[in-house]
């Protein structure tokens, strides 16, 4: 008994003396940075087609604006954008080039290596179906064939005159034309297209910190038609 007592008298001791045990240290778990789309950099990986309707939404340091792309428009245009808004080589681009009663215009990925891939991935063009009126979403191309390639505009006024020169809309903005009509137009024309590609985002934050920018563009499920109500069945006359 003695000894039983003993070894009692010994564990409590030793659990009265231990140290008390501390809480468990909470680690935070940070998420790895999602990989760039393969694409970003090989444009032969981007040859998606298109739906026939597609939405996206530019969620721009100004507000959110959608378009509605329509690829019986311009098949080859529409199929480019959505690639583009795929892979995300419009995340962070800047809206380099806006001329009121004329165009708001971007295109320049702010990563140069990005640029440089796709500086010629051109496509052929497109037969001009509808016209360029306001609001409306075309890419941007020179006076030569099949030169439309990452860059695109906003018509900011009834630009019909483009219709002429080959310039074929793709859709249209369908929501946040007010929120176009606020980006800064204070530095007009004056970004230079070569030092953008070569420079990317060290260039425009440096020269024109004040360009409104596109935070991140996505592709947005188009919403499906409501199906009609079935007649109710009138019963036969007997």
């Amino acid at each position: 008994m003695k000894f039983l007592a003993l070894c009692a008298s010994i564990g409590l001791s030793a659990l009265a003396q231990a140290p008390a045990a501390k809480p468990p240290v909470k680690r935070t778990v940070t998420a790895p940075a999602a990989r760039p789309s393969p694409g970003l950099l090989n444009p032969a990986l981007a040859k998606a087609t298109a739906p026939p309707v597609y939405n996206v939404v530019f969620s721009t340091s100004k507000g959110d604006v959608t378009f509605e792309v329509q690829r019986a428009w311009a098949p080859n245009g529409a199929d480019r954008f959505y690639n583009l808004v795929k892979i995300g080589f419009f995340d962070g681009a800047p809206f380099f080039r806006l001329v009121p009663g004329f165009v708001v215009q971007w295109g320049m990925n702010p990563n140069p290596a990005v640029n440089k891939v796709w500086a010629n991935a051109n496509i052929k063009d497109d037969a001009v179906k509808e016209s360029n009126k306001p609001g409306y979403l075309t890419f941007a191309q020179t006076s030569q064939p099949n030169t439309r390639s990452t860059q695109l505009f906003i018509n900011f006024g009834d630009n019909s005159r483009l219709d002429a020169m080959g310039f074929a809309p793709i859709g249209k903005v369908t929501a946040g034309m007010d929120v176009v009509e606020k980006f800064y137009t204070g530095y007009g024309e004056q970004p230079d297209q070569q030092e953008l590609l070569d420079k990317g985002k060290a260039y425009y934050e440096k020269n024109f910190p004040q360009l409104d920018i596109i935070k991140t563009a996505k592709i947005m499920p188009v919403a499906a038609a409501p199906v009609a109500a079935k007649p109710a069945a009138v019963p036969a006359k007997k």
